[in-house]
């Protein structure tokens, strides 16, 4: 770990929310360091890009799909992403956190590892491959220095920085080749082009890497290597650690054999053929090998810090046997001991082939099942001779609801036939706060719910006296609430006001009730005889349709009779100067709403106040006033 204190960056809070604790590494094009995430209360790991590569708008993008890539794929052997922010000049990604150590730091540590430790640790590194394959994108950078090994001894795959769809891999710069050159498929030095097959390649000299402890193709300068990708085979592993069987070289050989037809066709084809032969290893295949070679079989001894797996070549079938033992062993018998010896041998290999399927026949837990159907998952361990049981759900940020989150034994793991295999399935991914949508379109909400990670389920519609038509009422959960974004949020919108039943009820109340809702009132007056005066006739539209604010609505009132009929004498009728109406309430209108329905209404208007264009204050608010008497209101902000 780099210990350096003097970062800039440590002890800083980066967009208000990932607060730098200490320096991890620092690279060419980035630094990483631990971070913790306030609003989570996590650990997480950041990749800060340098500052300097900024303003290179490729690189950003470059750096940015990393994210992108990453963040699609969701398997237990990938590190996951989370976010991907932009703080001032700081561009940065939002990992995470693997405590433990890389697969290089192992590999420098032991030296070498023996043929079955090897293939098992590259069983996950090609799952996880293979998911990014199944997904249609290229790491373009597999090495032991991306391959991350957890306290636990889970295998994590990260750095997809480089990632790309596999139709766009090609070089992001003319000239420029991107990825590691000791790991270079002879495609990629020659035109920069890559696709599945160039992953598997990295694959295979990083199998050949972890069985001798050195890259086949070394040279004193990158183009030097380079050179020998495209102009030399990698030689079998055996022909540097003596005992290694001819199945594990033939994995590597294939691999990377400059023939991208040749090759496993993707990561998921050599993460098959590489179990097929890590399962036909006696399990304490690494022991015996270097039991041998310290025993004095003639064997070179493993490198100082070495350690590898041996086995005594004598013990095992004749497909192991180095063949100048075999030919030498043979050619020294003669006549009936010939025969003897053949049938020695003949039944040595039928007595191995027998004890090999059945009490040394095993299983693996495949990786595939991780992430799959838990109903799907057991018929597959169930039709592999294993028992299944199901532990209780538990949430997953990798693993959707219903999927296996992790199984006992881990994906990858050998079991014996009848053994049992314990699946917990997620229950979706880790509960957060559901946002705020109230008084957005359809459309907004669905866009901010989706950008926190929520999906939108139900809608439905309700009238409101208060939201406009076809925007969100409300949501369920309700905003702040916390739910699995697995889980779909119900989202409810407005169908507008609902047009209440006026006809029969005095007009002047009719008409001010109408107004408080934001509606523009025509008053039609019509004398019909029979009826009330100054009560409404008809109205338009009718009783429960759906209106919004500023929508224009008819109320025909009936008119007053204003002549009496008395014999010789006729009257005018009383306009009523004394005749109190309702106030309508404009409060939190605009003032020129306001002071437009309020005349209509049939009053004066004062309006104070100190600026601002809303009505916070109005006196009388609600009631009964004379008509004509005078209504104050006070904006404001």
């Amino acid at each position: 770990m780099d210990t350096t204190v003097a970062d800039p960056l440590v002890g800083k809070v980066l967009d208000g929310r990932y607060r730098i604790e200490s320096r991890v590494a620092r690279g060419g094009m980035s630094t990483v360091y631990v971070a913790r995430d306030l609003r989570l209360d996590r650990i997480v790991a950041i990749k800060v890009m340098h500052a300097g590569l900024a303003s290179d708008e490729d690189f950003v993008a470059r750096f940015i799909g990393e994210a992108k890539a990453a963040a699609a794929l969701s398997h237990p052997n990938v590190v996951a992403v989370y976010d991907q922010r932009t703080d001032g000049e700081h561009v940065f990604l939002v990992m995470e956190y693997v405590a433990g150590r890389t697969l290089r730091d192992a590999l420098t540590s032991i030296g070498r590892f023996g043929p079955r430790a090897a293939l098992e640790t590259m069983q996950p590194v090609l799952a996880a491959l293979g998911a990014a394959h199944r997904a249609g994108l290229v790491h373009r950078d597999v090495k032991p220095e991306n391959v991350l090994i957890t306290e636990d001894g889970q295998v994590k795959v990260a750095d997809f920085g480089l990632a790309r769809a596999e139709t766009a891999s090609k070089m992001t710069k003319t000239g420029m080749i991107i990825g590691t050159v000791g790991y270079l498929a002879p495609e990629q030095v020659l035109s920069g082009n890559a696709d599945v097959r160039s992953d598997v390649y990295a694959a295979g000299i990083m199998l050949f890497e972890l069985l001798t402890g050195h890259l086949p193709h070394q040279g004193d300068t990158p183009l030097a290597v380079a050179y020998k990708h495209v102009n030399e085979t990698v030689p079998p592993p055996s022909s540097v650690v003596p005992g290694i069987p001819r199945r594990v070289d033939d994995l590597v050989t294939d691999a990377t054999s400059h023939d991208p037809s040749r090759r496993p066709q993707d990561a998921n084809q050599f993460h098959a053929e590489v179990s097929e032969v890590f399962g036909g290893l006696p399990r304490d295949f690494d022991r015996r090998l270097e039991e041998s070679s310290r025993g004095g079989t003639g064997l070179p001894h493993p490198p100082a810090q070495g350690h590898t797996a041996v086995l005594d070549p004598r013990t095992m079938p004749a497909e192991y046997v180095p063949p100048t033992r075999t030919d030498r062993a043979i050619g020294a018998l003669t006549g009936r001991y010939v025969l003897v010896a053949i049938g020695a041998i003949a039944a040595l290999i039928l007595g191995w082939a027998v004890w090999y399927q059945t009490s040394g026949q095993y299983e693996h837990v495949p990786s595939s099942i991780i992430g799959m159907k838990v109903a799907d998952a057991r018929d597959q361990l169930e039709s592999g001779g294993l028992e299944v049981r199901t532990a209780k759900a538990v949430y997953d940020d990798r693993v959707h609801k219903g999927g296996v989150a992790k199984s006992d034994p881990p994906a990858g793991a050998r079991v014996a036939k009848g053994q049992t295999v314990t699946l917990t399935p997620s229950r979706g991914i880790t509960p957060r706060e559901v946002p705020d949508v109230e008084g957005k379109s359809l459309a907004d909400a669905r866009k901010t719910l989706e950008d926190k990670g929520f999906t939108v389920g139900r809608t439905s519609t309700s009238p409101s006296q208060t939201v406009a038509k076809d925007r969100v009422i409300g949501t369920d959960p309700e905003p702040g609430e916390k739910q699995s974004p697995d889980d779909p949020v119900a989202v409810v919108v407005s169908s507008g006001m609902s047009m209440p039943d006026l006809v029969g009820q005095n007009g002047d109340a009719a008409a001010n009730q109408l107004r408080s809702m934001g509606l523009n009132v025509n008053v039609q007056k019509k004398q019909v005889a029979g009826k009330e005066p100054n009560t409404v006739i008809s109205q338009t539209p009718s009783e429960g349709t759906g209106v919004s604010r500023g929508d224009e609505v008819t109320l025909v009132v009936n008119k007053r009779d204003c002549i009496v009929d008395a014999g010789p004498f006729q009257f005018g009728c009383d306009d009523g100067g004394d005749e109190r109406i309702p106030v309508p309430d404009m409060t939190n209108r605009t003032v020129g709403e306001a002071r437009k329905a309020l005349k209509e209404s049939g009053f004066k208007v004062n309006v104070t106040g100190f600026g601002g264009d809303r009505v916070r204050f109005q006196s009388p608010s609600s009631g009964e006033a004379p008509r004509g008497s005078t209504v104050t209101i006070v904006r404001g902000p």
